[in-house]
């Protein structure tokens, strides 16, 4: 087959004229005007090009065919802006062709496919489709059969539907039936969906690899089945920061082009083994309180969430830790960069060559990173210990709606590391500033109590003599206010932490210089404070409180391409606009 196919004729677009041109790579349409010459041209990449449909044919919101002998139909990605600086919305266009002759039409449109299969060799064709008809608000089915489906059916991707009934069918149906034939799986919820997801496709790989998760130094197999994520759930952290907005289309049209975004996952152990895996959020302290209390309200949807922050918030707590971590090269990236983990990112691009420096094949070389996780490294380890406010570890921006920078706006998708954010005890309205900066541009991390490090793995545990206590449930089964005071300790401002390298031999104490402070006020709504919190690990309580967490690079790979930068898109002025990424 050929790799340049050719085409050229007069078309018509309504009652204009146009010359279109099909070349490799581009279809494009110029019109003309009466004495033959060039107006303005549409371009669409054929890698972008969805569908190519005899007749007049329209897919959304309802399907119509009109079959006519001399038309045909081409649907294609176009984009527009969400009105923010990042994230483009993905909308089907299409634009009907008429010809002179059905020949020339027939040639047209078997050209069009023939250049789809030649130059979108990756495109999906049978996918295993996992639908949760409980998350978010319910609309999962909906959103898939009248927004999804006709896309994929349009695009000629057959789908194997599973519409779950009970926690972590997805995941078992992954580890234990035959996948033969799928070249990827796709969620129709939230970010709870996609951790089934997840963590049922790193199984399975690990599984036909013959290795162990249990073992936190085992070098684990990169997948090789894509996931995609049609956002449908109460929370899309996920997509929102691997896609930039949060739209089924969008989402369903980067599964049909194939678009390929790898992705960095942690995997926290305790002393028994794995516990889970995690891509957004690993967090201890105000984050899992936040979720302890969200599990009280359910019923609230949403909300719940919005309102267990203000009563967690509220209650003011601290908890005691050592934090003990494994720092990244610094030369490659920072936190502190301000820069933006776009599509086509050079920070993930060179991490790809430093990953895998010898293969395009990621499975066939990706012991080669984590020789650098072992006891060799033991002596790379820096440790801190005091009071904390919130420890929290993330592989993404993990960006949302309502914090659209995320928890560390510079953490990239796929470098091999995580971003370690310690925020230390402080005066509460020095908190609420803190969490205040996450909802606009300003830099949550300039402020004295707080710190961030880029790590390639991450210890915590209870300071010695202190033994791990169940949880209490904050605010009591009452939901009762006390009023009472409780101690409280307050970070004394400072340029850095207290931090020294661990030492590595058996029975040797870490001398750490532990924060310290006055007592303050507790806030409204505390009782008896609990002498630990939970680990809020991607929406799941950890069962446990002393963990290590180690950072996969490139272990999954999404149907997404990073996050779009809207000031790189140009549209035409054509009634369809046809858009094009500029690169």
């Amino acid at each position: 087959m050929e790799t340049d196919l050719q085409l050229e004729s007069t078309v018509w677009v309504g009652s204009k004229r146009y010359r279109a041109v099909l070349t490799g790579w581009h279809f494009n349409w110029t019109e003309l005007d009466k004495k033959n010459r060039d107006k303005k041209t549409i371009s669409v990449p054929v890698a972008e090009v969805v569908g190519v449909e005899e007749g007049r044919v329209e897919i959304l919101p309802q399907k119509s065919i009109e079959d006519t002998d001399k038309v045909f139909t081409v649907f294609y990605v176009k984009r527009s802006s969400t009105g923010s600086s990042y994230g483009l919305l993905w909308t089907l266009g299409r634009t009907q062709f008429s010809v002179p002759s059905r020949v020339l039409r027939d040639q047209w449109t078997k050209h069009l496919r023939a250049a789809l299969k030649t130059h979108s060799p990756v495109r999906p064709n049978r996918l295993l489709v996992f639908i949760n008809p409980y998350g978010g608000k319910k609309k999962g089915r909906k959103i898939y059969h009248s927004l999804v489906a006709p896309l994929f059916e349009l695009a000629g991707i057959s789908c194997h539907v599973i519409v779950t009934v009970r926690a972590n069918q997805a995941r078992d149906h992954l580890l234990q039936k035959d996948l033969t034939g799928f070249d990827g799986v796709v969620c129709v919820g939230g970010d709870g969906m996609f951790s089934e997801i997840l963590h049922g496709l790193i199984g399975r790989t690990q599984q036909e690899a013959g290795l162990c998760e249990n073992d936190p130094t085992v070098n684990l197999q990169p997948c090789q089945r894509h996931i995609g994520i049609i956002p449908a759930g109460s929370t899309d952290c996920v997509c929102y920061a691997t896609v930039g907005v949060i739209d089924p289309v969008t989402s369903a049209l980067h599964i049909i082009i194939g678009d390929s975004q790898p992705l960095d996952v942690c995997s926290v152990h305790q002393a028994s083994g794995l516990v889970r895996y995690s891509v957004s959020l690993l967090g201890y302290g105000f984050y899992g309180d936040v979720l302890a209390e969200s599990e009280k309200h359910r019923w609230m949807g949403p909300l719940r969430y919005d309102y267990s922050g203000t009563m967690v918030y509220l209650s003011n707590r601290s908890y005691a830790g050592i934090v003990q971590y494994l720092p990244a090269d610094p030369l490659l990236s920072s936190p502190r960069d301000r820069t933006r983990c776009l599509s086509g990112c050079s920070v993930c691009s060179r991490s790809t060559e430093r990953l895998f420096p010898h293969s395009s094949d990621a499975g066939s070389l990706y012991s080669s990173h984590y020789s650098q996780f072992s006891s060799d490294s033991e002596g790379e380890w820096v440790t801190v210990e005091g009071r904390f406010r919130c420890v929290s570890l993330t592989c993404m921006s993990s960006s949302c709606p309502k914090s659209p920078l995320g928890l560390s706006p510079s953490a990239h998708l796929a470098d091999g590391t995580g971003d370690l954010i310690l925020v230390w005890d402080t005066h509460p309205l020095g908190f609420l500033k803190f969490l205040y900066r996450h909802t606009s541009t300003e830099d949550q991390f300039d402020l004295p109590f707080v710190e961030v490090h880029r790590v390639k793995a991450v210890r915590f545990s209870l300071p010695p003599g202190k033994e791990e206590e169940e949880y209490e449930e904050i605010g009591g089964s009452s939901g009762g206010m006390d009023e009472e005071e409780r101690g409280y300790i307050e970070t004394v401002s400072r340029s850095g932490s207290q931090q020294h390298l661990a030492d590595r031999g058996p029975g040797r104490e870490m001398t750490n210089v532990q924060k310290t402070g006055n007592p303050f006020l507790c806030g409204l709504c505390c009782s008896k404070a609990p002498a630990v919190s939970v680990w809020n690990c991607d929406g799941e309580i950890l069962p446990s409180t002393e963990i290590l967490s180690r950072v996969h690079g490139q272990l999954v790979r999404l149907y997404a391409r990073g996050i779009e930068d809207g000031a790189a898109v140009h549209c035409s002025e054509d009634i369809e606009r046809g858009c094009t990424l500029q690169k």
